[in-house]
């Protein structure tokens, strides 16, 4: 090779390697969640998550759409009644993850590798189990859980039993698929899981059309559907894991549990989970009352409940931003910034909750339309969200204050105070004033009564224990001055 040809290669290698070299810096800034943590950023950050959680809604959305035009209203009311029973039965799990993406961001806040290493591949292991658990409660118990709920016995009973039968049989790759991207956002990476997500979101809605549509398997084909998409988030989310360079790559044969990592997922994943599980057993017990309203209270619920699930969705995504910035930062012992994060994530939630959820109250009755052509249904659906929707900003607002808190390794706290501010509250208001005052309009107040009452709560813990830990981390870099 001429001198010339030389120089000439070796100048494109070394353009290459500034290409590279200067593109990770890129994403390595971009995944660290301790250099300004701005509304801009907390937001961008919250974006694809808030996406992904749409695409998700939009499997139970879609089954329930295509139930609607190609099947009827009783079988999109089956599909639509069983929400608050999943939620259930895998928020336990769920929480898990949630438990997962806290210790994985405060390992990566503290450069501790091993302990990172650790978490990751136990959680992996934990979404397997967890999915099999799961799977096979759901299976066995369905209908005996939809009998305790009061699902009328004639219409409703037998096509939400086959519809979560097939649902819950694909449950290991649900699972496996949302503590995979609680590892993505534990490193700083919002936008794969979303992007894996779209795939398998295209594909649902085509199988249930086709399913539905072409083959007439009604709630059987739906649930076929969103299963065989689980199973495309899931593949895609574990190879993108096992082909990662640096934070939360997956090695398969370093799956295991490991005890310490196992007791970092717990200390925070198993209050998360039982604080859902008993959400969900008061939406149960709501859902069980409104049963008792017929099939046209129990179509408008399941389908003003999927709507409003996107302003829910959103404003949660905030709250997994919140506890994913606060991890890194207290990680690195950076109180200011865990300030700012909560400031930050408090003005961002507020704002979108009033801007949805008062945008999805007014263009009721044409959301509505899209799931159903009945005028009765489309009345009931509204007397919700005349409720739900214009107070949702007072959910997303004790959605961040329980992130702040987990984010910075408190879960059990937040969890007495929601189990007895939100659920506790909820069941003595059914069984008290619902009970005296039956009406579709005073049971859905529940909601709002309880998210004030809970606001409070958990605005006087989130005090205690920010004062608690920002005096470990005083006294921590103290002795690290004097070491």
């Amino acid at each position: 090779m001429s001198k010339k040809a030389r120089e000439s290669f070796d100048k494109r290698q070394s353009e290459g390697y500034n290409v590279c070299a200067m593109r990770e810096e890129r994403i390595k800034k971009e995944a660290d969640l301790t250099v300004k943590p701005s509304p801009l950023k907390i937001l961008m950050f919250a974006l694809p998550i808030m996406l992904t959680g749409i695409l998700q809604l939009l499997y139970n959305a879609s089954d329930i759409i295509v139930l609607g035009r190609f099947a009827s209203d009783v079988s999109a009311g089956a599909v639509g009644s069983t929400g608050s029973l999943i939620n259930l039965t895998v928020n336990l799990f769920m929480g898990l993850s949630v438990g997962a993406c806290s210790a994985a961001a405060r390992w990566i806040g503290a450069k501790k590798e091993d302990r990172l290493d650790r978490v990751v591949h136990t959680a992996i292991c934990l979404s397997l189990i967890g999915g099999v658990i799961v799977g096979v409660f759901g299976v066995i118990f369905s209908r005996s859980l939809l009998v305790l709920m009061d699902a009328p016995v004639d219409t409703v009973l037998p096509l939400s039993t086959l519809y979560l039968q097939i649902y819950f049989a694909g449950m290991p790759f649900n699972l496996l698929y949302n503590f995979g991207s609680s590892l993505c956002r534990a490193r700083g990476d919002s936008k794969n899981p979303l992007l894996f997500l779209c795939a398998a979101g295209i594909s649902n809605v085509g199988l249930n059309i086709f399913f539905v549509a072409v083959c007439k398997m009604d709630v059987a084909g739906v649930a076929l559907g969103t299963v065989i998409a689980q199973m495309i988030s899931s593949t895609l989310v574990m190879v993108h894991l096992m082909r990662l360079k640096g934070h939360c790559k997956v090695r398969l044969r370093s799956l295991r549990i490991h005890k310490e990592a196992l007791g970092d997922i717990l200390r925070i994943g198993l209050p998360a989970g039982i604080q859902g599980c008993i959400f969900s057993l008061s939406n149960v017990i709501i859902q069980s009352s409104i049963n008792a309203f017929g099939d046209v209270a129990i179509t408008a619920n399941a389908e003003a409940s999927n709507i409003e699930g996107f302003v829910y969705t959103s404003m949660n995504a905030v709250s997994q931003a919140c506890l994913t910035f606060t991890g890194q930062n207290f990680g690195a012992h950076l109180k200011k910034n865990i300030d700012i994060i909560l400031r930050n994530s408090l003005i961002i939630v507020t704002l979108l909750g009033l801007a949805m959820g008062l945008g999805v109250y007014f263009a009721g009755a044409f959301l509505l339309s899209i799931y159903t052509k009945s005028p009765e249904v489309v009345q009931m659906g509204l007397e919700r969200m005349s409720v739900i929707c214009t107070t949702y900003c007072l959910c997303g607002i004790m959605e961040v204050l329980v992130g702040s808190m987990r984010g910075m390794g408190h879960s059990v706290l937040p969890m007495c105070m929601s189990i007895v501010g939100v659920c506790g509250l909820r069941i003595v208001y059914i069984y008290t004033f619902f009970a005296a005052h039956r009406t579709l309009v005073n049971l859905y107040l529940s909601y709002p009564i309880s998210w004030v009452a809970t606001i409070l709560a958990h605005t006087v813990c989130l005090i205690v224990v920010r004062k608690r830990e920002f005096a470990k981390i005083d006294a921590a870099q103290m002795q690290k001055a004097y070491a």
